[in-house]
């Protein structure tokens, strides 16, 4: 299946330092995006350590015998450790960490994997229909998973920044890695939680079922999000699986 990819952060209205990261393979075999935390510079390095840890893992391993599994548990393990190595060099940055979410497009597999750290999201949209494929690694998510909490009170919950997992810590426990099926006509959106703060399922739905080009869809989700407040920096990364053959090449937004 031909891809057609885009990709666009924004540091929204109220955060003067944007510390999101996305990165986009020029070919469209990885797609990632990190939503780093720790104070403005902290934050910032941790992100941008990760999406470059993961990429170079990534570009350096991809012809590899290595499963894909294999393959993105190495390079979110790598960033990990990129990580902390920074922070032993800089310990006014000690406290840094970042979230992740990275999808691949492997020649071989079936299937794209998905691997993901904290509340970075991938959603698949499928027709009318949107799917959150991955699972916050937050306390609110867990509560909400075990019934302690409806969705609407885990989606006012003071508490529903707290992750229960992040790259940059020495206890990294969790990484959920899943095989994605996919279709021809699906779209899948990596995304930061300054977009998912903002804009509900439903209000994300509507925008990529009225805008079929990547690039305005992006910017509209964006905007979208900044009209809702902008509370913190918006990521996304739109990828649409298009099965029929078009005389013009894949686009990658900025």
């Amino acid at each position: 299946m031909k891809r057609l990819f885009t990709g666009l952060t924004d540091p929204g209205l109220l955060r003067s330092v944007n510390q999101d990261a996305y990165y986009i393979d020029p070919e469209g075999r990885f797609f990632i995006v990190a939503d780093g935390m720790g104070g403005h510079a902290g934050g910032q390095e941790a992100s941008r350590i990760a999406t470059q840890a993961i990429q170079f893992y990534l570009e350096q391993y991809w012809p590899s015998l290595d499963s894909s599994p294999a393959l993105l548990e190495a390079a979110l393990l790598e960033a990990n450790q990129a990580i902390l190595q920074d922070q032993q060099s800089h310990p006014e940055r000690s406290d840094m960490g970042t979230t992740v979410v990275v999808v691949i497009f492997r020649d071989g597999d079936e299937q794209p994997w998905c691997a993901h750290i904290g509340d970075s999201r991938l959603y698949r949209l499928r027709g009318p229909k949107i799917e959150q494929i991955t699972e916050d690694h937050t306390w609110v998510a867990k509560a909400l998973k075990g019934g302690d909490l409806t969705p609407e009170q885990a989606r006012n919950h003071p508490w529903r920044h707290v992750l229960s997992q992040c790259l940059g810590r020495e206890d990294l426990r969790q990484m959920d890695i899943q095989a994605l099926e996919v279709q021809p006509g699906d779209r899948l959106l990596l995304c930061s939680d300054g977009l998912t703060e903002e804009l509900s399922d439903h209000s994300i739905t509507a925008h990529l079922k009225a805008i079929r080009a990547s690039e305005k869809a992006a910017a509209a989700l964006v905007n979208a999000a900044k009209d809702k407040g902008g509370r913190d920096n918006i990521t996304v990364v739109l990828v649409t699986l298009d099965g029929f053959n078009h005389p013009d090449p894949p686009t990658q937004g900025s």
